[in-house]
């Protein structure tokens, strides 16, 4: 597979028409789509979505019910319950009612999860480093603004 960066010189390929708002939306779509290859082989027991996921589930202060956590990972109930019924079927979450509203079911990490995830830190702590080194903590946050704003204008046209 290409980088990014090989694909911009290619010499096939003309990116002089695209203005640099459409050119940042194709880099990022690029590089998610890179970014989750990666991911699904390193993590290899389960994918980037089913870990994703996992990772928004142990931001929650109490279990999540399915409408909480597709809120934050931004995808359908139909998508993210997908992606639950797999990790339940691996042994790293258990759907329980809750305790004051039968119809909600929360979302339990498992011993098994949290073994996985202990297991997986240090790999996962080195991808981060490797790729976010030699960037400046002001560039990132330059880039969290800016895709934050994306996202404020993007949900004002569909209000």
């Amino acid at each position: 597979m290409m980088t990014i960066e090989e694909t911009i010189r290619d010499e096939k390929l003309d990116f002089s028409g695209i203005s640099l708002n459409y050119y940042l939306l194709g880099l990022l779509s690029a590089f998610e789509n890179r970014f989750q290859t990666a991911a699904d082989n390193a993590m290899g027991e389960i994918s980037w979505k089913q870990f994703f996921a996992i990772i928004c589930i142990n931001l929650f202060k109490e279990p999540p019910t399915l409408r909480e956590l597709s809120e934050i990972l931004g995808s359908s109930h139909q998508n993210v319950k997908q992606i639950l019924l797999k990790l339940e079927k691996k042994k790293f979450i258990e759907l329980r009612s809750d305790k004051t509203d039968k119809r909600k079911q929360r979302i339990f990490l498992t011993d098994h999860c949290k073994e996985f995830c202990e297991k997986n830190n240090e790999m996962s702590e080195a991808i981060m480093d490797r790729m976010f080194r030699g960037i400046p903590q002001n560039d990132l946050a330059a880039t969290i603004r800016t895709i934050t704003v994306m996202e404020k204008n993007l949900q004002g046209d569909e209000k």
